[in-house]
């Protein structure tokens, strides 16, 4: 689709340097390239910038960052590829974690915390199957598609939030992957642990798009038969606890906090959706993406959490069981495998080692954030900002091991909220304003005086944050409506008040910016 071998690149349309013609024109009835950038033109001129992207291409490391890939470049056509990498991204102990919190901290029963995630998770991962079907109609980042949602200039906040979500689960999940090595082997200091995990996710999303994609395709492949291992074994020790289902409002309370814990990690991927599907050709079937993607979630985070909602029964009558879990994940994890011996040790080093999988999105993903920010870090090499982001994460991770882990965790739950904000504008904006993939003008994605104003959206956002506050319960803070549902520490009901808020204060915001501004 492309002939020429010398492409300008600038904000406004692509051209060709040698006739000044427009490269990216419609060249057929179906595909349109509006907007694309060839690969081959990250690496024309002599800036630094140019001679660094060459030096990459040596190694086949992923030139492209925010910019939009022209069809005759997506060439990822195994679907399938789709659901083993988030099957891999949640085949993890973090997962795990999350459904062993039904007990000791949320005190449900076994019957009701299992459909809590069952039916939670389903819910959780909708947003995320639906965004992965822009990947291929689109050929844009999540981020730089949500400039169709927030504006060019609005989108900025949300990419300042997603970057703290990058940046701070990677935190709190190799923290839980050194502890886990710690209590294989104390003799292994928990910063030690935190680079060696880092170090190896840095090597896989440096690489980029293919070695993530290849990767997560054959790392799920271990942990899922460790995680089989760990329902044998606990099964085998009969230390298993049906415990009987609560009742009144206390129920009501623990179900839905527990269910915003679950809902919070599900969802969690929506801001992320469509990178790992933007190498896959046009015309790819919307109903498979999501399908796979369907399938590549809820697989994995109903078998982990199920998993470690059954293990963490066991705390009920076993005061050593109660005792680990209190200290970390890994120790109960080290408890169900003891009796394996140094095979068990072996186990929970691939148990810890699944945090590369789980974190290997996060930092892939954190840089497209970073170069929506501002002109100047879009001129920085996707590359370079992978490196950048494990620094950071690193930094924070190694002295919150010792200091602040518990604190670094209640934080970033207290900043989920923001996805159940971001889901609620972006939806409304889809249905309601776009009326489907048809309503999106691809040619402006880079034009700031086309796309939305984002006035609509920030004063939404803003409407969002005051239903997720009104209705969180958290460790830090428990709102007004969320006081009321339950005893003691309420009912979060923060992130449904945080869509509902954000989504209908849009709709109506929307509609009067849209007649004002005309786009």
């Amino acid at each position: 689709m492309f002939e020429s071998k010398k492409y300008g690149i600038h904000d406004g349309p692509i051209v060709d340097t040698e006739s000044g013609s427009p490269v990216g024109e419609k060249t057929d009835t179906y595909y349109d390239n509006t907007g694309a950038v060839p690969g081959e033109s990250f690496t024309y001129g002599n800036s630094t910038t140019a001679k660094i992207q060459r030096f990459a291409g040596r190694f086949n490391i992923e030139q492209r960052g925010i910019e939009r890939v022209p069809e005759n470049e997506r060439t990822d056509k195994n679907v399938y590829k789709i659901g083993t990498m988030w099957l891999a991204a949640n085949m993890v102990v973090s997962s795990f974690a999350i459904g062993a919190l039904a007990v000791p901290i949320f005190y449900l029963g076994f019957v009701d915390a299992l459909l809590t995630i069952f039916f939670i998770n389903i819910l959780g991962i909708f947003p995320v199957c639906f965004f992965s079907t822009f990947g291929p109609r689109f050929g844009l980042r999540q981020m730089v598609l949500s400039r169709y949602f927030y504006g060019y200039y609005g989108v900025k906040l949300i990419a300042f939030f997603n970057v703290l979500a990058c940046v701070g689960w990677s935190s709190v999940n190799v923290i839980v992957g050194a502890q886990i090595l710690n209590a294989i082997n104390s003799s292994v200091p928990g910063w030690a642990g935190i680079i060696i995990i880092a170090a190896a996710t840095f090597f896989v999303t440096l690489f980029g798009y293919k070695v993530v994609h290849a990767y997560e395709f054959w790392s799920w492949i271990p942990c899922f038969i460790v995680f089989l291992i760990v329902l044998g074994e606990f099964a085998h020790s009969g230390q298993f606890s049906n415990i009987p289902m609560g009742f009144g409002e206390s129920e009501a309370g623990s179900v839905l906090s527990f269910a915003a814990s679950v809902f919070g990690f599900a969802t969690g991927w929506t801001s992320y959706a469509a990178d790992y599907t933007v190498y896959q050709p046009t015309n790819t079937s919307k109903t498979s993406v999501f399908l796979w993607t369907f399938a590549g979630l809820i697989i994995p985070l109903c078998f982990t959490e199920m998993l470690g909602l059954a293990v963490v029964t066991a705390s009920v009558n076993n005061p050593t069981v109660a005792e680990g879990y209190s200290t970390n994940i890994g120790v109960l994890l080290a408890y169900v495998l003891e009796p394996l011996g140094r095979f068990g040790q072996f186990c929970l080093v691939i148990l810890a080692l699944s945090i590369i999988g789980n974190n290997c999105p996060n930092i892939y993903s954190v840089t497209f954030s970073l170069q929506v920010m501002s002109r100047w870090t879009a001129v920085i090499p996707r590359f370079i900002w992978t490196f950048i982001g494990t620094v950071i994460y690193c930094a924070i991770a190694i002295p919150g091991y010792d200091h602040f882990a518990s604190v670094l965790e209640d934080f970033m739950l207290l900043i989920g909220y923001w996805l159940a904000i971001y889901e609620g504008i972006a939806l409304t904006e889809h249905f309601f304003f776009k009326h489907g993939y048809n309503g999106y003008d691809i040619s402006i994605y880079r034009d700031a005086s086309r796309l939305p104003p984002g006035i609509a959206a920030i004063i939404a956002f803003c409407f969002g944050i005051m239903g997720a506050v009104m209705g969180m319960a958290q460790v830090w803070f428990i709102g007004p409506i969320g006081r009321l549902i339950g005893t003691g520490y309420g009912g979060d009901v923060g992130f449904p008040l945080a869509f509902a808020f954000s989504a209908i204060s849009y709709g109506g915001l929307r509609t009067l910016e849209k007649r004002y501004f005309k786009r």
